[in-house]
């Protein structure tokens, strides 16, 4: 019965020519109009969803992408944020958008399967970022280029390491996932009850996600402002000033500390803190804003900087506590971006991350993993480096799950 299923689901994937709609669809695409519905897939990767679409079945125009991208989530939503009229989820991790096509034949050349962009939706607002890159979605990009026929893979492998390129970063992210035949096709077998990641129920297939070179993903450098400290002043509290740490791996950070959040707010102990809090949310788009000045980043741009507030361990479990803003909202887990820019900075001498968590003097020796806790439970991180100090590569484990595929109208 498995091979079975898994025979239907391949031929699902693979040759929809069968479907009469999907031949209208791929006529209406060939006389370059864009149709409406178009072509997608919806699927999990790690703590976050998103639709998935080929970038054949788009305007070559990027700038035209962005009515499409808000029809398909539903937004602007004023009325409630709910994105009830799309695809959307009314959170920043759901409210996302991979476009994903065949590489350039340099890109070929350098052994790139795939190359893709990232789109951040707006909720309430018509903002349609390309600034920055998602983690969590990264995780299934290879898996549904392999699984679209963008790029293929040979023999009988019982897994595979496919290599694309984001555009928004410009780097190259390599995921490494199980497979399996089907059909005398080789396909991403995702629903091995491998490994768990915390904000998601059950286990599914291992996905390695490693970001080789993430330092400068937006600024070209580690270190935006050269220093592993800065002092920023807070606008919202005239006359105050809290220390940052800029760190741009994978995406780029603003690192502050809770000490420093509730000395600031003047939030008395035990310290429970309501992250979601104007007070909280004013402080936090503050510091973003500033940062991302020193950072020499659009300070309107509310997909980057992400911000990040980090707290000592409370447990022998982890190594350090994280509560990450995305879009300007608290954010349930962690944008996996943020982890691994963590990750990093857990390794540069001085830093505010480095400071905190515990045993990280040890970890800048080893290069070991730094378990890092969040709202929604706790991922491994870490990075490793070159013998002069630069960043070689930074890895995490996710899971991702095909949700549906079809057409989705904007």
């Amino acid at each position: 019965m498995h091979e079975m299923l898994q025979a239907l689901s391949s031929r699902r994937f693979a040759a929809p020519s069968n479907c009469l709609r999907y031949r209208s669809v791929r006529r209406r695409l060939a006389s370059k109009a864009t149709p409406n519905p178009i072509p997608a897939t919806f699927l999990r990767g790690g703590t976050s969803k998103g639709i998935f679409l080929n970038r054949d079945h788009l305007p070559g125009d990027r700038s035209q992408w962005a009515s499409i991208c808000l029809g398909i989530m539903g937004s602007p939503d004023t009325a409630n944020g709910l994105q009830i009229n799309g695809m959307g989820g009314g959170i920043s991790s759901l409210s996302k958008i991979c476009v994903v096509g065949a590489p350039s034949e340099s890109q070929k050349a350098q052994g790139l399967d795939a190359e893709y962009t990232f789109i951040q939706v707006g909720i309430r607002d018509s903002a349609v970022e390309f600034s920055g890159n998602c983690g969590n979605l990264s995780s299934m990009v290879g898996a549904f280029a392999l699984q679209e026929g963008i790029c293929s893979r040979d023999g009988a492998p019982v897994e595979t390491t496919t290599r694309v390129f984001n555009t928004n970063t410009n780097s190259h992210i390599h995921t490494t996932f199980p497979v399996t035949s089907v059909s005398g096709r080789v396909v991403p077998k995702l629903d091995l009850p491998q490994t768990a990641v915390a904000g998601v129920p059950g286990k599914a297939s291992q996905i390695i996600l490693e970001f080789p070179k993430p330092a400068g993903a937006l600024t070209s450098k580690l270190l935006p402002s050269g220093n592993p400290v800065d002092i920023i002043d807070v606008q919202a509290r005239p006359g105050t000033r809290v220390p940052v740490s800029l760190v741009d791996a994978t995406n780029p950070t603003v690192f502050i500390t809770l000490p420093d959040l509730t000395r600031i707010l003047n939030i008395p102990p035990p310290f429970n803190i309501d992250f979601s809090n104007d007070a909280v949310l004013e402080f936090v788009e503050s510091v973003r804003t500033q940062s991302a000045i020193k950072m020499g980043l659009d300070p309107f741009a509310q997909a980057q900087p992400k911000v990040a507030v980090i707290s000592p361990p409370a447990a022998q479990d982890h190594d350090i506590y994280i509560q990450a803003y995305s879009m300007g909202v608290p954010h349930k887990a962690v944008p996996m971006t943020v982890g691994l820019c963590l990750g990093v900075a857990a390794n540069i001498e001085g830093s505010l991350v480095q400071k905190i968590a515990r045993g990280s003097e040890n970890r800048a020796t080893s290069r070991g993993l730094l378990t890092m806790k969040h709202p929604s439970g706790s991922v491994e991180v870490g990075a490793e480096f070159e013998a002069d100090g630069s960043v070689k590569s930074a890895r995490t484990v996710r899971t991702g799950r095909w949700l549906m595929r079809g057409f989705v109208y904007w």
